[in-house]
């Protein structure tokens, strides 16, 4: 089996205007070691209850990210409940913060190569002493960097004047994704990227992860509201709640602005 046929044989599930890819965080952290060194870019993204809000009012640029995506890992307890419940769909829980851990625990070596977009000295000095990484690079782009075309090349520029193995787009969504797009369709990066949001924060101790039981009961939402409801409410009640009426309405009316063309329905 070729590069190629091997990333195209996942199984996914076509669900809420998009394809999940049916892999949980010990078979998704597999198939990203299973990439040789040095192949052809390709990135991974991770769909929870914001971004499919967002593919469904028609983001054109972020429809784009998704499509262009490798895979694309179930990354909320929310989603997973709500495909459950009205579609008796069984999606695996791949959260990014879940595949980084298992990545940097299991996986990653002190040799790799990694490149990290995002963060600051103090997250770099931190990955480097607990992992002990010895081919670690990090480019850190200024606020608003997607709206300003020299600051997105120089982002594009590093990636791929650092081939690395490992590439962790640490720069919050959908940058993170419209960054991986760009760099994929440029076609000289090498290695994985991950869309991973604050993962990077989450494994060196930089900010603190909801409890494992809070995550288990769909409720990591609530432990970060709680923690940040400045920051946080927009996101939970404008960016993600809407996410309930388009499950009920594909529920209702099957087909309805699914987010999928046609003949992939």
């Amino acid at each position: 089996m070729t590069l190629s046929e091997a990333e195209t044989a996942v199984r996914e599930e076509h669900i809420f205007g998009t394809k999940i890819a049916l892999l949980d965080v010990t078979a998704a952290a597999a198939a990203i070691m299973a990439r040789p060194v040095a192949v052809p870019f390709a990135y991974i993204v991770t769909p929870n209850a914001q971004h499919l809000v967002q593919l469904d009012r028609g983001d054109a640029d972020f429809r784009a990210a998704y499509d262009g995506a490798w895979l694309r890992l179930c990354d909320s307890q929310i989603v997973r409940l709500v495909a459950r419940l009205f579609f008796a769909r069984n999606l695996p829980l791949c959260a990014g913060s879940d595949l980084t851990a298992a990545l940097f625990a299991d996986h990653i070596r002190p040799d790799d190569s990694i490149c990290v977009i995002g963060g600051d000295a103090e997250l770099e000095r931190r990955l480097r002493e607990k992992y002990g990484l010895r081919n670690l690079a990090r480019h850190a782009p200024p606020m608003g960097f997607m709206a300003d075309p020299e600051a997105v090349r120089a982002c594009i520029d590093f990636i791929e004047t650092h081939p690395s193995r490992f590439v962790f787009l640490a720069v919050g969504s959908p940058r993170s994704e419209l960054l991986a797009c760009r760099v994929r369709a440029r076609g000289r990066a090498t290695g994985t990227g991950l869309c991973i949001g604050s993962s990077l924060h989450f494994i060196t101790g930089l900010v603190p992860r909801a409890p494992l039981w809070m995550r288990r009961l769909a409720l990591e939402w609530l432990f970060r509201l709680l923690r940040a409801p400045r920051s946080h409410a927009r996101r939970v009640f404008v960016d993600s709640l809407p996410f309930l009426y388009i499950a009920l309405r594909q529920r209702l009316m099957p087909g309805r602005r699914s987010g999928l063309r046609p003949e992939e329905r």
